[in-house]
């Protein structure tokens, strides 16, 4: 791995173009190169932008399946799957820093006057003083000591497999390697010895490593000839969708599906597919319908209104309003004035074109022609938001990052 290079200089924000939509790191005995999604602002530390990488591999494992973890063939010969098994490299690296290798320790007795006293070695191994009642006294007694033994196979398969984590991505944290295991590749005894380990010890840590190490060992096994490695996706607006669901959204968010039937003249009446919008945001007793969008206009030095959503989003977002303002359930039925409706889209927040510094901002809204004198929910607003910020405030609910959002959703109407 090439090592004059800063971390800076291995982190690339992505355009969101053909060609650069791919999000995670992409890897090989060269060196290494970290995407960002569109609108990342990357920090200046160096310790700040190794907290992001990091940061940015756990959303890669908590918002992607493995079906989105594929690099499109028109980028490669052919499609290539990514499932690096990142989870397991990292667990290996966080033990190794809080435990260095793993040891295990072997029993060891010596003649001593204290300490843990091994009775049935003191009898074979000792002389006693014989007293004048007869009863026996030692003086000295075999005690039972532990010393770590770092020669054993399993210490062994662990040094090999720190090495390979580093090799890989050690580079976000150290810039050296650490030593080499003496040991060849084995899978097969690798694997046995593991499992025995697994199967025999109660420790949740060390649990985690031998699991972390086996999932490791059969990647290796899989991929024997690869240079390069892949983690990440493709398709990160699916991610950017979860996202904004986790952070903003209601979980039953199904009660504000529209639904459409057939009644027909021949048969049975057929129920469709409803309509799903992608996040149901509920703030004190306003509802907001957001539909989050990957698009770069937010993004762009120059922003360009052909990067916006088009036509069939707008009708989707106004249909999605006008079925929760005349709702078949009277408890649902949202009043016209506090109904919102937003397309959610990332930015930058320290470097935009628009003078926008907060982490929210309305840059616009979308009508449609055919409504004359369009209520607040059939004006769906252009709503940006700081990337980086939402990835760091993606777990529960925050009533501020909400509160904010709501607020420039109503921007126009207050």
């Amino acid at each position: 791995m090439e090592t004059n290079k800063t971390i800076k200089e291995r982190c690339i924000v992505n355009s969101n173009e053909d060609g650069e939509r791919f999000v995670g790191i992409k890897a090989d005995t060269e060196d290494a190169v970290v995407y960002f999604p569109v609108g990342y602002q990357l920090p200046e530390s160096e310790v700040e932008i190794r907290r992001d990488i990091k940061m940015l591999f756990s959303v890669l494992r908590e918002y992607t399946e493995k079906k989105d973890r594929v690099l499109q063939k028109k980028k490669f010969e052919i499609a290539q799957s990514v499932d690096f098994p990142i989870n397991a490299y990292l667990e290996i690296i966080n033990y190794y820093f809080e435990h260095e290798y793993y040891t295990e320790t072997e029993r060891v007795y010596k003649t001593a006057i204290k300490g843990k006293t091994d009775w049935s070695k003191t009898f074979k191994r000792q002389r006693p003083i014989v007293q004048q009642n007869g009863s026996l006294v030692y003086t000295q007694t075999t005690v039972q000591t532990s010393t770590p033994n770092d020669t054993k196979m399993i210490t062994q398969i662990h040094k090999y497999c720190v090495y390979e984590c580093f090799d890989k991505i050690g580079w976000l944290y150290v810039p050296n390697l650490p030593a080499k295991s003496e040991i060849s590749f084995d899978k097969n005894r690798f694997i046995s010895i593991l499992y025995d380990k697994l199967s025999n010890t109660n420790n949740d840590t060390n649990k985690r490593l031998f699991k972390a190490m086996i999932d490791m060992i059969e990647f290796i096994d899989e991929r024997p000839n690869e240079k390069q490695f892949y983690f990440g996706t493709d398709v990160f607006e699916y991610v950017w969708e979860k996202l904004i669901d986790k952070v903003f959204g209601i979980e039953n968010k199904q009660d504000y599906f529209p639904k459409t039937k057939w009644n027909l003249r021949f048969g049975k009446e057929r129920m469709n597919r409803p309509l799903e919008p992608d996040t149901i945001m509920i703030y004190k007793d306003k509802v907001y319908v957001l539909d989050a969008k990957l698009y770069r206009y937010g993004a762009m030095d120059v922003p360009v209104a052909s990067k916006l959503p088009h036509s069939s989003d707008i009708n989707k977002q106004i249909t999605y309003g006008q079925y929760i303002n005349k709702h078949p359930d009277p408890s649902l039925r949202t009043e016209e004035d506090k109904l919102f409706n937003a397309f959610i889209m990332p930015f930058n927040s320290g470097k935009n074109q628009f003078g926008i510094t907060e982490y929210f901002g309305n840059v616009g809204e979308a009508t449609g022609e055919w409504i004359p004198n369009p209520k607040a929910f059939e004006k769906i607003q252009g709503i940006v938001v700081d990337v980086r910020y939402l990835m760091h405030h993606r777990f529960g609910k925050s009533v501020d990052s909400i509160k904010q959002l709501a607020d420039a959703i109503e921007y126009p109407n207050s």
